[in-house]
């Protein structure tokens, strides 16, 4: 099987027009930054460091690089609804996932590792994978996104955001199973509870809006969200 190493996407952050609830790019470094630290403080306990090749390390290693399409697709919504609550659900993946970002690459520093590793995306789960990670949307969708305007991109995002978070949500489960680092797991509970309310609160968004709600789970065998036009 071909193995196909994962990489952050490259995200274009495009001008944030002001609204009621502004993107503040210096309360995101603040709230970043406090995770950062946070995570260093939690850090030092008496457990042994991870290995290069234990389920934190890869744990962290491949969030990173989930949270990463989430926050671009946030960024993309932003910039394109007119929906106000539907900014300020971009705004609150964006500052969350992007502060979580920064706390696993504060733990691989403080456990000596690389940002990225040799080993297939979701080895670390028993379940290598030579494509995309669970929920992980197309580039074509991802691009697709970028096209739209008002309630077109907000339903867009919604039918590619449902299935990243639940891909979000089987990673952080994964992690729980695997670890007893304090800090590992009380960041994958955070995920599991905070991205299960949001899929919850999406879907009753997504009827509001005149669309069908996405299917309750997500199979395992998925390899990339792609919604047709």
């Amino acid at each position: 099987m071909t193995v196909i190493e994962q990489k952050a996407p490259e995200v274009e952050m495009s001008p944030v027009q002001p609204t009621t609830q502004p993107m503040t790019w210096l309360a995101v470094l603040a709230v970043g930054l406090l995770l950062i630290v946070g995570s260093y403080w939690v850090g030092y306990t008496r457990k042994p460091i991870p290995a290069d090749d234990s389920a934190e390390v890869g744990f962290a290693r491949d969030m990173m690089v989930h949270h990463g399409q989430a926050v671009e697709m946030a960024v993309l919504l932003f910039n394109r609804t007119e929906d106000e609550t539907m900014r300020i659900l971009a705004q609150d993946i964006f500052i969350t996932q992007q502060g979580q970002i920064g706390m696993m690459l504060g733990w691989l520093d403080l456990w000596g590792h690389s940002f990225a590793g040799g080993d297939a995306s979701m080895a670390w789960m028993d379940m290598p994978m030579d494509g995309p990670m669970p929920g992980m949307a197309t580039r074509d969708s991802v691009n697709r996104l970028q096209t739209l305007q008002g309630v077109e991109a907000d339903i867009l995002f919604m039918q590619l955001m449902i299935p990243h978070h639940q891909g979000g949500v089987i990673m952080a489960q994964g992690a729980l199973e695997r670890t007893e680092q304090p800090q590992v797991r009380l960041l994958a509970e955070t995920i599991v509870n905070s991205q299960t309310a949001e899929i919850a609160y999406m879907q009753e968004l997504l009827q509001q809006k005149g669309s069908a709600p996405m299917p309750d789970s997500l199979p395992m065998d998925h390899a990339g969200m792609e919604m047709s036009p």
